[in-house]
Parts: structure tokens; C-alpha cells; sequence
């Protein structure tokens, strides 16, 4: 599920890239077995952040009376199990580092905090207002938002130049111009999208950027409406004219990293660390590429993957639990740890002082401008998907009936129209 959040929400290279080291459940404790302590589980951040956290561990533990903090690194594919395990049997630890869209679950059956009750308003104005609300099911907070990555593009500069174009797209209305004019004056494609079920959410949060509501307040579908006839009638009309990749039915996102890799796609949707990559598998592409902003809809609206820390209400300390959360996601550490890791912190006094930073360095350093495109996206925001039940199943439903669409299997209304009636035939 963590995988599928990730690739699908975020295109989340520089996450992965952090958690992509250590295999197995490490721990590190300080202090006597008898010693008060805050159990602290992160998802596979050992060992590239293990000095990172030891330092940290030991300057909140100097600042307190006897209270140690004992850290648990759970490999990636463990988490969901372990956290779900631990809290039935009521032994979760006391912070928990995961994201909005599982937490969301469990808080929705009561396992978590609620943070309204013990937080200051000044404590959560600290926070980016959107990141915060990514940590909100049914008006109560389930957690503190803690490091972010927000999707850029990056385009080839000698495909543009071939096909006559600029300046890089800012709208979908724009891409599908560009798509146009690369296919015409090139024969390449100008970008690839997965239709997959179960792979990447960017098609499915494209449509929320053209002005679509999937779900209304009962839960039942919304997108059986003109924006959401549009929506798909995009997407299949770009299919029906070969500005697609024919894989884009059958092959995931992956595919597209791969196209634009060895220079058949002019735009690639990912995030800023992408560009390592391409400078190690393709320096050629690498030296013709640039960032831009992330391609958005009518709404404006640009999305963001967020990780969080939760505290589980069985937590026998939550004083100290909290204390710890707020410390660890302090403007300070958050800065700290964005610098190590190369994602974005979430307090509004760590973005100003990160994007200062980032322009006092060379104009020529590409992934300095890319983490800037990155960064100064960030007031716009947010999760264009909230968390909710049976997400997958809305993917898998209106990816399906837009493949059927394209294949000219069923007419765009009839696609839409089944995949609402798929989604509101879920028992709620």
C-alpha cells in the first residue's frame, strides 16, 4: 500500500530514495530498561539517517528528566502489518512516522490521538494551513505533518526546439498543444500517463486539477457530471489521436521514466531528485533537461505526498509522546532533515528559510533549480485525493471504463456512467 502511495500520489523518487536503505527492524535506546521512554517507529530510514536521528534522539534527550526515546526502523513492506498488529493488541509504539492515507484509516476507527484536544492554535499555524489539513478526517487531526514532496516536470529542451515550442505547458490544455506539435514535427510522443489499476494516481488526480469531485458528503460518486464527461473525454480523445504511447494501457509509470530516459518522450512528471537519475543512466537527456512547474487544470491546484507522525491513543505517555512529535517536526529539524534527505519540510518558517537557501546557490546547478520549482510550489499544494475507503477501487473503476473508452469499447458518457455506478454499488 506504502508503494502504491507513493509512485501513485507523489512520483515519489526523493521519498524512495530515502527509504531505500536497511532491510530489517533496527532499534536504538537509550538509558536504563527502567528509564520512562517513547517508543519511536520511522519506515526504513536506517542506516543512511541513522546519525541523523541518533543526534536527534540525543538532543530532545538532554532536554528532559530521565525520559529516553528507543527508535524502531521497520523495513517498508512490514509497516502496514506491524502497525495494524500493534495496534489491536494495544503495544503501538508512541509516535508512529506514516502517511495521511493510511493513518487515515485507522484513525477512523479511533486509534489515534486527536490532536485538536491537546494542540494550540498557534501550534498548528506553525504548519503549511493544506499540509495540515491532509492530517484531518471528519474535522479532527490525526497527525503531525512532518517532510513533503511535490511533483515538478522536467522537459527536453532539443525535442522542444524541434517541434517548434518555447515554453513549457502549464495547463492540461496546454500539454495536449504540445502533444500536438511534438508528435507532428518529431514523431515522438510528448509524454506518457499510465492507465494501470493499481499504479499511478496521476491520471486520477488530473482530473480532480480539471474541477472533478469523485465522492460528495454521502460517499457515493460525483464525477457522473459535465466536468467529469470532460475530464475522461480528454484523456481519450489524446488516445484516439496517437498523442499517447499505445503502453499506456499496459505498462506503468516506470515505462515513462524509461521513454523519457532514452529520449522518446519530450516531458517527464516526477520529482526534482529524478534528475540524479537521469544524469547517471542518460547524461545526454540529463544536459538538455529543465524543470518546470507541474502541469495543472482550470482548479490550479498541484499535489503534494506528505509523511506524518501519529500518536496511537493507548500511548501510556502522550504528553511525551506529543512533546517528542513536535519536536522531531520543529522548523529547526525540519530543515535539517530536508537538507540530509532532499524532500521539503511542512513548518512555514522552514519553506522560507529552504527556498532563501536554495537561491543563494549557482543558477546552473539543475537540481537546485528543480528543488526551487519543487519548493515554491508548495503554497499551492495539497492531497488532490483525500484518504478514504475502497481508494484503490476507485482507481481500478475509473481506469478501467477510461481504457474501455479509448478502445472505443464504450462511448465517453456510458464510461463515466459505469464507473459511478461501479463505485456507488460498494457497501458503504
Amino acid at each position: 500500500m506504502f508503494k502504491r502511495w507513493f509512485l501513485g500520489v507523489a512520483v515519489g523518487v526523493s521519498v524512495m530514495a530515502i527509504a531505500g536503505c536497511g532491510s530489517s527492524p533496527q532499534t536504538n535506546s537509550a538509558g536504563s530498561s527502567d528509564a520512562p521512554e517513547v517508543e519511536f517507529w520511522t519506515m526504513q530510514l536506517q542506516p543512511k539517517f541513522t546519525e541523523y536521528f541518533n543526534t536527534l534522539i540525543s538532543e530532545f534527550e538532554a532536554g528532559q528528566s530521565g525520559l529516553s526515546v528507543r527508535w524502531v526502523d521497520v523495513p517498508w513492506s512490514a509497516m502496514e502489518s506491524k502497525v495494524l498488529t500493534a495496534v489491536s493488541a494495544k503495544t503501538a509504539p508512541d509516535v508512529v512516522n506514516l502517511n495521511p492515507n493510511f493513518a487515515s484509516q485507522l484513525a477512523s476507527k479511533n486509534a489515534w490521538l486527536n490532536l485538536d484536544t491537546v494542540l494550540t492554535q498557534e501550534m498548528r499555524d506553525r504548519y503549511l494551513p493544506k499540509i495540515w489539513e491532509a492530517n484531518q478526517i471528519d474535522g479532527q487531526t490525526f497527525g503531525v505533518p512532518w517532510y513533503l514532496t511535490t511533483r515538478i516536470s522536467f522537459y527536453n529542451q532539443d525535442l522542444f526546439e524541434q517541434a517548434g515550442i518555447t515554453a513549457p505547458p502549464k495547463t492540461y490544455e496546454e500539454l495536449a498543444e504540445v502533444a500536438a506539435e511534438v508528435k507532428a514535427n518529431t514523431g515522438k510522443y510528448a509524454f506518457f500517463a499510465t492507465f494501470v489499476p493499481g499504479d499511478s494516481n496521476e491520471v486520477l488526480e488530473s482530473m480532480v486539477q480539471m474541477g472533478v469531485t469523485f465522492t460528495g458528503e454521502d460517499g457515493k460518486a460525483a464525477f457522473n457530471t459535465p466536468a467529469g464527461i470532460a475530464a475522461f473525454r480528454y484523456w481519450v480523445d489524446l488516445y484516439e489521436q496517437d498523442l499517447l504511447p499505445p503502453e499506456v494501457l499496459t505498462q506503468g509509470h516506470q515505462h515513462g521514466i524509461e521513454l523519457y530516459q532514452a529520449g522518446e518522450t519530450a516531458i517527464v512528471n516526477t520529482s526534482p531528485e529524478f534528475i540524479k537519475t537521469i544524469q547517471q543512466n542518460a547524461p545526454s537527456i540529463a544536459a538538455v533537461s529543465m524543470p518546470s512547474d507541474q502541469i495543472t487544470g482550470s482548479t490550479g491546484k498541484k499535489n503534494v505526498a506528505v509523511m506524518n507522525l501519529v500518536i496511537p491513543k493507548d500511548s501510556p505517555d502522550q504528553e511525551a509522546a506529543l512533546e517528542f512529535a513536535l519536536f522531531v517536526t520543529n522548523t529547526e529539524n525540519q530543515l535539517e532533515f530536508a537538507k540530509s534527505a532532499n524532500v521539503l519540510p511542512s513548518t512555514v518558517d522552514a519553506v522560507e528559510q529552504y527556498i532563501a537557501a536554495l537561491e543563494g546557490e549557482s543558477s546552473e546547478n539543475l537540481i537546485s533549480l528543480a528543488r526551487q520549482v519543487s519548493a515554491r510550489q508548495l503554497k499551492d499544494a495539497e492531497i488532490l485525493i483525500p484518504a478514504q475507503k475502497n481508494l484503490t477501487q476507485l482507481q481500478k473503476f475509473v481506469y478501467e471504463n477510461l481504457q474501455a473508452a479509448m478502445l472505443g469499447q464504450k462511448s465517453v458518457e456510458q464510461a463515466v456512467e459505469d464507473a459511478a455506478a461501479a463505485w456507488d454499488s460498494l457497501p458503504r
